[in-house]
This record gives structure tokens, sequence and C-alpha cells, in this order.
């Protein structure tokens, strides 16, 4: 017990020696100070030494330090979060002026397909006012032909007669100068010889005068055959040109469309050959508009028909555009707030589109009303039935403003955008199948913009 209590002594005494130590060597710089405390009985004191006022200013510049960093990465957050706030403010921007790039091209695409159409129309009525003009030239070159070829014949014939009664007269003077003994009587026949001379010159002056009358005929008749051959020249090259024009307007128009299809993998004999056969009927968009009527076409009416079977497949394409689901869903100010496929481990079999409720939602193309009312999850939900097997899923809405059964064309009005079912926040959840299976919608939307 003795040696414990001199250990512990010894370690007191060496302890008091260090802070005895530190205490000097800390006096230099922080002298001993004494707080005096007054009260009623009396004065106390309180001393503090160098090593205890070391301490406290230690803790006290843990403290402000520790404030410091604290404060330090309050300010780093707040300024973060304004950065990403401006930043998203800044893509919400840049998407939105996107989007208004996107609709002045789709109506600027749609302008000029609209004034195609006018070209179309005013060149097959110029179209048509020529053929007229040329059929009538045709038939007036015809007739002047029939004239000409009559009075050939007419001259012809009159002149034959002319050599018949010179011969005639010829027989008549020789047989009046030999006199070959006949019961009339010299001043009898010199008088029928008269008579007959008179004939034959009148019939000889009546020749002349058809025959000039039938030269000058043939005459106009070349100088109009001439005039109707440079006018069908005329003719012809205006409508080179017009069809020179129609055949550059098919190919601009036709371009976009093969665009489209092609970036959404679409098979376009199949999809055309689907509108084709519901097309198929008398007075459909592919019955031919000029006729030979039998006859071996000539080159400007298969040059017409080549055209017009161009533009009867640019309507058929033009319908399957409308009939498939290439229009943007959302008709309003949105943002893409997830795209399709993988989405935390759980298949996303759609694109949700956000914006404000009640913001317009349309057709992505034309259809029937399959589905129309509530579906769990999906909330106030459209399906629409469109052709070659796609059906297209509209959901979360606010409102519904179709019935089931009812046709829609593209574009149409059909609901408004909401947050009903399982869903964080207004948005529109769109869904593309084909055949039983999704789709991205994405493919569809991007095709179609050089379109819609």
């Amino acid at each position: 017990m003795r040696t414990k209590n001199k250990g512990k002594r010894g370690a007191r005494t060496v302890t008091s020696r260090l802070f005895s130590r530190v205490n000097v060597a800390l006096e230099r710089h922080l002298p001993e100070q004494r707080l005096f405390l007054k009260s009623e009985e009396g004065t106390r004191f309180i001393r503090l030494r160098p090593i205890t006022q070391a301490s406290m200013i230690l803790g006290s510049a843990v403290f402000v330090g520790w404030t410091v960093i604290v404060t330090s990465f309050f300010l780093i957050d707040t300024i973060s979060a304004g950065n990403a706030r401006d930043l998203a403010q800044r893509e919400q921007e840049t998407y939105q002026e996107r989007l208004n790039l996107l609709a002045e091209e789709r109506d600027t695409r749609a302008a000029q397909a609209g004034a195609a159409q006018d070209r179309f129309a005013l060149a097959m009525d110029q179209v048509s006012a020529m053929q007229t003009r040329l059929l009538d030239s045709e038939e007036r070159r015809r007739e002047l032909e029939t004239a000409v070829d009559v009075i050939q014949s007419t001259l012809r014939r009159t002149i034959d007669e002319r050599d018949e009664a010179r011969v005639g007269r010829a027989v008549l003077q020789n047989e009046l100068q030999a006199d070959t003994g006949t019961v009339q009587t010299a001043a009898e026949r010199e008088r029928e010889l008269e008579q007959t001379l008179a004939f034959l010159n009148h019939a000889l002056e009546q020749t002349a005068e058809q025959r000039d009358t039938g030269n000058t005929l043939m005459a106009d008749a070349e100088q109009e055959i001439i005039r109707l051959n440079f006018e069908a020249a005329l003719t012809e090259e205006r409508q080179n040109r017009v069809f020179r024009q129609l055949e550059e307007a098919v190919a601009v128009s036709m371009e976009p469309l093969d665009e489209m299809f092609s970036a959404a993998g679409l098979d376009t004999d199949d999809l055309i050959e689907a509108v084709r056969q519901g097309y198929s009927g008398q007075g459909g968009p592919l019955t031919p508009i000029l006729s030979t009527s039998g006859e071996t076409p000539d080159d400007l009416s298969m040059r017409a028909n080549d055209v017009l079977r161009a533009l009867d497949e640019i309507n058929l394409w033009r319908i399957t555009v409308q009939r498939l689901p290439f229009a943007h869903p959302v008709n309003g100010t949105h943002r893409r707030s997830s795209p399709y496929g993988p989405r935390r481990g759980r298949m996303h079999n759609g694109i949700d589109f956000a914006g404000s409720p009640g913001t317009p939602i349309v057709a992505g193309g034309s259809g029937v009303i399959s589905f129309a009312g509530r579906r769990g999850g999906y909330g106030n939900t459209i399906e629409i039935e469109h052709s070659n097997g796609f059906m297209t899923r509209y959901a979360h809405l606010s409102r519904i403003r179709v019935v089931e059964g009812q046709r829609v064309s593209h574009g149409e009005l059909i609901g408004d955008m909401g947050n009903t079912g399982r869903s964080t926040g207004p948005h529109l959840h769109y869904e593309v199948h084909r055949n039983g299976t999704t789709v991205d919608p994405a493919t569809f939307i991007r095709a179609g913009r050089n379109v819609f």
C-alpha cells in the first residue's frame, strides 16, 4: 500500500511539475490574470493561469473555425442550388425556343404543301385548257385537209372535162373542114359549131375560175396548216414546261414523306398496299383521270398518266401518314420528363411530357377510340386504334373529351393534361403499340417533324 501511495504521489508530482513548466513557458505571452468578484459578503478573485487562458483561446478558435466551415458549406450549397435552378431555367428556355422553331418549320412545310397543291390544281386546269385547244386545232386541221382533198379532186375532174371538151372541139372542127355531107346546111353546122365553142369557152372559163379558187384555197390551207403546226409546237412546249414543273413539285412533295417513313423504319409497300385496298373502288384516288379509249396513247398522255400516278401515290402516302401516330400528342408548352426504356429496374413503356394542368392533348393519328375511361395506375386514359396494327395510349388525363367508338382525326383535341392515377405531377404518359408490342414513340414524333 505504501508503495502504491508513493507511486500516486510521484505521478501527481510529475504532472504538477509539467503544468508548472507549461505555465512558465506560456507566462511570457499570457501572464497570469486575476478576475475579481465583489459581493455583499466580500471580494473574491479567480486566478486565470496561462494554461487556462491558452485552453480558452484554443477552444474559442476551434468554435470559430467550426462556425466558419459550416457557414461556408451552407453558402456553397445555396449557390449550387441557385446555379442548378438557373441552368434548368435556361435549358427550359432553350427547349421552348426549339419547340417554337419546330412549330414555325411545321407551319412553313404545311404552307409549302398547300402552295404545291394549289400549283398542281392550276397546272391541271392549264393542261386541260391546252388539251382542249390542241384537240380543236387537230379537228380544224383535219377539216382543212378534207377540204383540200375535195378541191383537188374537183380541180382534177374539171381539168379532165376541159381536156375532153378540147378533144370534142377538135373533132368537130375536123368534121366541119372535111364536110362529110350531112343533111345539115353549112350555116346550121356553123351555128352549131359556134354554140359548141361558146359552151366550151364558158366551161373553160369556169374551170379556170375553179382552178384559181382551188389554188387560193390550197394556199390558204397550207398557211393555216403552218400556223396550226406552229401553235401545236408552242402548245407542246408549254405543256412540257408545265409537266416539268409538276414533276419537280411531285419530287419535292415525296421527299419529306419518304424521309419520314425511312426514319420510322416502316415498310412503305405494306402500308401503301393496305390503304390501296381500302380505295380500290371506282372513283377512288387510284382511278385514272386520262383515258386513251382503247387507242395507243401518245407521249403526252403517257407523261400525264405518269404524273397522275405519282400524285395518286402521294395521296396514298398522305392518307397513310394521317392514319399513323406521327403527330405530336401535346399541343402546348411542355417538356419531356422521362424517355422510353428501362427506368429504376423496370420497363417504362412510353414517354412522359410534363406541362401545366389542362394543356390540350391531341390524337397522334386518325383512328377510332377503343377505350375512354379510368384504368388503374394510368388514371383517366384514352386508347385509339389506328390502321396497320397501331394503337396509342394517353394516360393521367384530367379530362376526357371523346367517347368510345368515336372516330377522330390526327391533331384533333381528345383530352386535357392532368395528374390522375399513379402520378407525381401533371404530365402525359404517351405509348405507341404495334401489333401488341410497345415501341418508342419518339421515333415516330421525330420522323413526323418534317411533315406536321
